[in-house]
């Protein structure tokens, strides 16, 4: 692509040359000369590239883009850059990551959803094939230097493990290093972290300060500091996702407090305070049209009025969890300036990987899990009762689907809904002087997150290869945005592009989209799912109606079919059927079938496996199991946690406290059932062990629970609930040790559908665990059965198993 580059760059790696002359039998030899290694660059004037991309920010949440929370960071940006206002993404995150990194339909690259609901259809295995290799792979064997922070969420869950495969892993895809999660969403005070793949844990406590979004910053920081003061003539590829700004919504309370009292007006006053800053500012054109509110999202006035103060917190903590987000970006960015090579880093901003998350319940949540495990204690008084703890680490909160409605002003719908506007259109900017001369200009051409690769590729002057490590490569399904950047009345390039959420399906072909809502709304995860062919499609001219408020499917019913012509022909294309609307069944391996980490009935734990997934582990939800330990009881006594799976939000524990055997279940961190041995623990070695004995009936119901030291039943009790999907989407498993001999775990699996067993070994030392067994620091929940202070792992915090904070 660059004429003065005289390098090959079409196959990768780029072959080593054997140099070819005279060799002399003496290096002293005076004809003796070999050419000067010169290390691999890419062509002159490639840029640094920092990607930013942002978690479940609409379109009408930043101030860039007229919205209500504060981001000057984007606003400096956009200054001296460009806006994009026609920018999609794919409505949710595993597939608009996949397809930003590698330029392809996220389909195409396995990723028809997210990792956690992956099926084995090849449109959404979440696999992606080597026929397309991501753009940092490209970059890297191009020259750059590449690096990743922050979320993850394209490793299959099947290959979530700490053996691997780590191919899909971020290092085993281009990036040479990376300090992040790999899952949906994360605690922002306890983070699971990894350091490439090696688990870490944060440096410091909440209490001395710690947040993820200043630890992730902090990482970036010191990796282009590093990069450039080793390389400077070597340019970066940096990817900065920090998660911000998916739920769990938790920020520092100073931050909280400069949003007070700016919400007390109601989302629906808000879509239209919002509306009116956007046309000011010129994101949205004049003719633009506010779009109603869909029915199924109540109006603010119709929410009961004692509700108003809570509902109102919910939205003051996103607020300012989006501004400290962007001021930690800002972070990054002066780092960069500080550097004096700003000019000379393309940067995107991209304010969101979908639309404003609708998950949060028609009230929002203390617990984002709850709505869907169970809706009847995700009730207003729990709200009311909880507000203090919103936006802190003893909650796990998101808002309200008003809010999100609001956040994506001014269209429909919310994340999860790619028919709509409101699910996949994104502001965008984009950042650098140093390669065109428009600043402070708004562009117009349709683009999509497939374009992003391309754009860079062709910044860089580099080739989309066409082999990859001895692969073909599929073309890359995006356009370059490059043209548009000087030239604001530019002809769009990007003329047809399909999408597809959990059947939500839509078609835009030329200013005209033609788009269907199919079935359960994003707040809903559990329930039946009407025939794909009831959906009704709407037919949009977005080249006059910017916004999608005019249906013009009745008056226009050939434009419809040609529209849905398209869409099968593009769908048929990249993956996409056959079409998939199952959600709660699909977090179900049994039923999704992908596969499975366990096999057969049988998995040993040794003292170090930590970090291990619900994907990971065997599963004990909705079904018979047991944990059987063997002991050593020392002479003074024991405490400890003998075996973990969860955290804070839910899980269970088998643990000795006092001397005594316990079991603990938590029930999403709002319903707790403990059972408790009637005698204390013997010294010597013991076999103790829980049994779990389902009620069967349904999903999610109770169980008896009984225990035993040596055969003999010690105790016994009651799980009235349990959890029927999912213990958490960060927090795990573990089994390990401070000191001693190792432990071994077996896990045993009947396989049965109903009945499925569980069996844990230990030795004299027992396991530890919280939230898996990971955090040294969380006294509350790491301990060792020889002596030392126990607590309850599912906590985090403090020494007593009732005291949750």
């Amino acid at each position: 692509m660059n004429p003065n580059d005289s390098i090959q760059r079409s196959v990768l790696p780029i072959p080593d040359r054997k140099p070819v002359g005279l060799t002399t039998y003496d290096a002293k030899d005076p004809d003796t000369r070999f050419p000067a290694i010169v290390p691999l660059r890419p062509p002159a004037g490639a840029p640094n590239v920092l990607v930013i991309l942002l978690d479940d920010v609409g379109f009408g949440a930043s101030s860039a883009f007229g919205g209500p929370c504060r981001t000057p960071t984007a606003e400096r940006l956009a200054a001296r850059g460009l806006k994009y206002n026609r920018f999609h993404t794919t409505a949710l995150c595993s597939p608009t990551r996949a397809a930003m990194l590698t330029g392809r339909n996220h389909h195409a690259v396995g990723m028809g959803s997210i990792t956690e609901m992956a099926t084995s259809a090849p449109g959404y295995n979440s696999l992606r094939p080597n026929t397309c290799a991501p753009l940092a792979e490209i970059l890297k064997l191009n020259g750059y230097s590449t690096a990743q922070f922050g979320k993850c969420h394209e490793v299959p869950v099947f290959e979530t493990t700490p053996i691997g495969p780590f191919h899909h892993w971020p290092t085993g895809s281009g990036f040479e290093h990376f300090f992040g999660f790999i899952g949906g969403e994360n605690n922002q005070y306890y983070p699971e972290l990894y350091d490439g793949t090696k688990p870490v844990e944060p440096d410091r406590t909440p209490e001395q300060g710690y947040h993820l979004m200043e630890d992730l910053a902090d990482k970036a920081i010191g990796y282009i500091r590093q990069q450039k003061a080793i390389a400077p003539d070597k340019p970066f590829f940096v990817y900065f996702a920090p998660g911000a700004t998916h739920a769990p919504h938790q920020v520092p309370k100073e931050w909280i407090a400069k949003y007070k009292g700016q919400f007390d007006q109601g989302w629906d006053k808000l879509r239209e305070e919002t509306f009116a800053r956007q046309k000011k500012l010129g994101v949205i054109p004049p003719e633009c049209e506010l779009t109603k509110r869909p029915a199924d999202i109540p109006a603010w006035d119709e929410m009961e009025p004692r509700l108003h103060p809570v509902l109102a917190r919910e939205m003051e903590i996103y607020a300012a969890f989006l501004e400290f987000a962007d001021h930690h970006v800002g972070r990054v960015v002066d780092s960069i300036a500080e550097l004096g090579i700003l000019d000379d880093t393309l940067v995107y901003y991209i304010v969101g990987d979908n639309g404003a998350s609708g998950e949060g319940s028609l009230i929002g949540a203390w617990n984002d899990k709850a709505g869907a495990e169970a809706p009847d204690l995700a009730t207003s008084e729990l709200m009311i009762e909880r507000i203090d703890e919103l936006g802190t680490a003893r909650a796990q909160n998101h808002y309200a689907v008003g809010w999100a409605h609001a956040m994506d002003t001014p269209y429909q719908w919310t994340k999860q809904v790619a028919s709509h506007f409101g699910g996949t259109r994104n502001g965008a900017i984009v950042h650098w002087p140093g390669g065109f001369k428009s600043q402070g200009g708004i562009r117009s051409q349709f683009h999509h997150v497939i374009d992003v690769a391309p754009t860079i590729l062709e910044a860089a002057g580099l080739p989309a290869p066409t082999l990859v490590n001895g692969v073909l490569q599929e073309p890359l399904h995006g356009v370059s945005m490059l043209y548009s950047f000087d030239d604001e009345k530019a002809a769009e390039r990007h003329e047809t592009q399909y999408f597809e959420m959990v059947c939500n399906r839509g078609i835009y072909h030329k200013g005209w989209t033609a788009v269907t809502r199919h079935g359960n709304l994003p707040w809903v995860v559990v329930g039946a799912q009407p025939p794909l062919a009831d959906d009704v499609w709407e037919l949009y001219d977005t080249s006059k109606d910017w916004s999608q408020a005019h249906d013009l499917a009745k008056e226009m019913p050939g434009k419809v079919a040609e529209l849905r012509r398209y869409f099968d022909l593009e769908a048929s294309k990249y993956n996409v059927f056959p079409l998939d609307d199952r959600k709660a069944e699909r977090v179900n391996p049994d039923l999704a079938g992908r596969p499975q980490v366990v096999h057969g009935n049988s998995q040993l734990l040794f003292p170090g496996m930590r970090r291990l997934s619900e994907n990971v582990a065997i599963n004990t939800k909705n079904k018979s199991h047991s944990v059987t330990a063997e002991v050593e009881i020392p002479s003074s006594g024991v405490k400890g946690v003998i075996a973990a799976h969860g955290g804070h939000m839910g899980g269970w524990s088998l643990y000795a406290h006092e001397g005594k055997l316990k079991y603990h279940y938590n029930f999403l961190g709002l319903l707790r059932f403990d059972v408790t041995a009637s005698s204390e623990l013997p010294p010597g070695k013991h076999q103790v062990r829980m049994e779990f004995a389902y009620d069967g009936g349904g999903l999610g119901k109770g169980a008896a629970i009984a225990l035993y030291i040596d055969g003999a039943k010690v105790g016994e009790g009651r799980v009235a609930r349990t959890h029927a999907f999912l213990f958490s989407m960060d927090e795990t498993m573990g089994c390990r040790l401070r000191s001693g001999r190792a432990c071994v775990a077996r896990l045993r699996s009947a396989r049965q559908r109903v009945q499925r067993q569980v069996e844990l070994g230990a030795d004299r030392r027992g396991c530890r665990g919280h939230r898996g067994g990971s955090h040294d620091r969380r006294r509350a929940a790491i301990q060792r059965i020889d002596g030392e202070a126990v607590g309850n792992p599912l906590q985090r915090g403090g020494s007593d198993p009732q005291a949750y904070r």
